[in-house]
């Protein structure tokens, strides 16, 4: 035995040297590469692999004229660098973006692909019949609700494993800003209002993707909590707030998962924007947390490209030749020192040594869609929220055979948010179908009366001529249609159970509003609510509301009437079978609140000063826009964070406000009792010892 254990003692002692030999070898040996690389480039080359390679989308026929708006140009004065451009384009269609290509340097190109709940590319490519489908995953604030980071690495996995066989080398993903105010349009992008869960969360997306071998986009770094003016909006915050609320996740996320890039935020921090900051991306991203990575701008973020440069914003995307001459020209003045355009251009060749395509990896274009549909089934269920359970309502009596199916969402549900986060998937299991999946029927007199009214609904909007409409995707619930009292009532008669559903969407490009038929419910969808399930209550039978939302919505003045309600949040492709695998006890609803219900807007603490307010224009921003994003408005805006570090729980609980649900808030099938809670300690050090009866 001693034998034994002093060989294994021996062999692993060996292999930690030999393994730390082999990591300095090889890290020596990256350094060399890349610096014989940055040696053998020219001042244009270097020039041109900081600055993206554009953006293209293959527009509709109907939108083919607005080509030119969506499609960033080349660099026309150089044929061979056009051509380049033009080539690796093709290698993802709809991928957002790629760096350039050198093949007789050795540098291959990084294919960046969006978003945050599954990647985003074209599924359709022309002269092929082959689809190329992606995976609709549960949108981030489900999955913060599960509280269970084992799940959100299995999910990453997952998408990570279509990232690699699609092609692509860094996911821009996850978004992980703070959930400052409820009506921030991306916040079904973002995990939390707390910075802790927000951190660990998004560390553990991380490694789940980065465990297939591709990179991600940790984003928007940082203080980016509003679409409104988001391209030119000033964040005025105090230090505090900065560091323990809106950077803190970022930290864990660097120090635990170790992304290999980082995605800065369009707005300015203190008057100064992101980008360009390099307090935020040197001082504190590099020097203090210990990133290793390149960081590159949003799509069309800051203003100055050398401030930039100087800051330690690696990469500018998606890019534009006037860009790449700026760059020249600064160095040729001397306004940047070569040596920091060097910095910049090891650092993305240092991630670019790490990529598939750089290592020669065969992708397949065939990742196991299946497989990832059951990911997605699993961890949706379990980060759906029980809100509201009387009398034991669910899970449903086996004696339940047929349901009245009542809401658009039930029949046109919402898999996910709009924008950069939206996904094209196959498919997306709607409540009916998931219903009938159950093995339970819904009434089919109702479903017929829904299913032509969406249709009619959908063809009177028509089809979107607005390029960027089509280019951010997703769809927006339709009004709720008044239905007559004899329907409503002969619902009740011929059925055993009612099914409303509540549907919000939003996205990318625009905050949510604090009116009726957003955060707080249209008098119609109350209508529907009241008489349903009084209809149903006077023959003995009981109503269930489920939320299909990205966002916190008012529940207060509604959520007693039906007899449960479940936030289903917005759970991917998989929607209707998740949704009524915990209708039906198959799971039970386990998942816990990562935001706070407010009882009204006006309770938020940030609801007086969210999204801020138009100042006189800066000096700084009447330089020259060469984003490529000429079309966005840079309106000179102010917020200010006037509620410092009492964001969320932190507010409520701190002064004592009333909310509708807290953080943490979840009901479960079963019950049980916790008591007298003891501390190890009256003081929270590196650990703390909670114990119960």
């Amino acid at each position: 035995m001693k034998m034994k254990m002093k060989i294994i003692l021996i062999t692993s002692v060996f292999l930690i040297v030999f393994n730390t030999k082999c990591i300095k070898v090889w890290c020596q040996e990256k350094g060399e590469i890349i610096n014989k690389i940055v040696t053998s480039m020219t001042l244009k080359e270097k020039a041109q692999l900081v600055v993206g390679t554009g953006m293209h989308f293959e527009l509709p026929d109907s939108l083919a004229s607005l080509g030119s708006a969506v499609n960033t140009p080349s660099n026309e004065t150089d044929p061979s660098y056009s051509e380049m451009v033009n080539r690796i384009r093709k290698y993802v269609p709809g991928a957002a973006g790629n760096t350039a290509e050198f093949p007789h340097l050795g540098i291959t190109t990084q294919v960046l692909a969006d978003g945050p709940a599954g990647l985003r590319i074209q599924p359709r490519r022309k002269g092929e019949e082959k689809m190329y489908y992606c995976t609709a995953f549960p949108v981030a604030t489900l999955l913060a609700s599960s509280w269970d980071t084992s799940l959100v690495y299995e999910v990453g996995k997952a998408m990570g494993n279509e990232v690699l066989e699609y092609g692509v080398d860094v996911l821009l993903a996850p978004g992980m800003n703070i959930q400052r105010n409820p009506l921030c349009g991306r916040n079904f992008e973002y995990y939390s209002e707390d910075p802790l869960v927000t951190g660990m969360m998004a560390a553990a997306m991380v490694k789940g993707i980065q465990s297939n071998g591709v990179g991600t986009s940790i984003k928007h770094f940082a203080v980016n909590n509003q679409e409104t003016n988001r391209m030119s909006v000033n964040a005025i915050i105090s230090e505090r707030a900065l560091r323990e609320i809106y950077l803190k996740g970022f930290e864990i996320a660097v120090k635990e998962g170790q992304p290999w890039t980082v995605m800065s935020s369009y707005n300015k921090i203190n008057g100064i924007y992101a980008s360009e900051s390099e307090d935020l991306l040197t001082k504190i991203l590099r020097k203090d947390w210990g990133f290793h990575g390149y960081v590159m701008t949003d799509w069309g973020g800051g203003s100055d490209v050398i401030a930039q440069m100087k800051a330690g914003n690696d990469l500018i995307m998606p890019g534009q030749p006037a860009q790449i001459r700026s760059i020249i020209d600064a160095v040729n003045k001397g306004e940047l020192d070569v040596s920091v355009l060097n910095m910049n251009v090891s650092r993305i060749l240092k991630i670019m040594l790490e990529t598939p395509r750089y290592k020669g990896y065969r992708y397949t274009n065939n990742p196991d869609l299946a497989a990832h549909a059951a990911v997605v089934r699993r961890s949706a269920s379990e980060g759906m929220v029980l809100l509201e359970n009387r009398n034991k309502t669910l899970p449903l009596d086996s004696k339940v055979k047929n349901v009245a199916v009542f809401g658009n969402t039930s029949f046109d549900i919402i898999s996910g948010g709009t924008g950069s986060g939206d996904v094209n998937e196959a498919y997306t299991v709607s409540l009916i179908e998931g219903i009938e999946n159950a093995g339970l029927t819904p009434d089919r007199e109702l479903m017929g009366i829904y299913k032509s009214y969406i249709e009619d609904a959908r063809k009177k909007q028509g089809r979107s001529t607005n390029w960027l409409t089509v280019m951010m995707g997703g769809k927006m619930p339709l009004p709720e249609m008044s239905l007559n009292n004899d329907l409503i009532q002969r619902m009740a008669k011929n059925n055993d159970i009612a099914i409303i559903t509540i549907g919000r969407n939003s996205g990318e490009g625009a905050d949510r509003k604090a009116e009726e038929g957003d955060f707080y419910l249209s008098s119609a969808e109350k209508e529907l609510i009241n008489r349903v399930s009084e209809a149903f209550h006077k023959e003995g039978k009981k109503a269930v509301v489920i939320l299909n939302i990205g966002g916190v919505i008012e529940t207060a003045s509604w959520s007693k009437i039906p007899d449960a309600v479940l936030l289903a949040w917005q759970p991917g492709q998989e929607a209707g079978n998740s949704i009524m695998d915990v209708l039906t006890g198959k799971i039970n609803p386990s998942g816990k609140l990562a935001v706070t219900f407010p009882l009204s807007y006006n309770d938020v603490p940030s609801s007086k000063s969210f999204p801020g307010k138009a100042v006189e224009a800066a000096k700084e921003d009447d330089r020259p826009d060469l984003s490529g994003f000429s079309f966005t408005r840079r309106v000179p805006w102010e917020a200010i964070y006037d509620e410092d570090i009492y964001v969320g729980y932190r507010y409520y609980d701190t002064f004592e406000v009333p909310v509708a649900y807290e953080f943490g808030y979840g009901l479960s099938y079963t019950t049980f009792d916790l008591s007298n809670l003891r501390l190890s300690s009256p003081i929270f050090d590196n650990e703390i010892v909670v114990s119960v009866d």
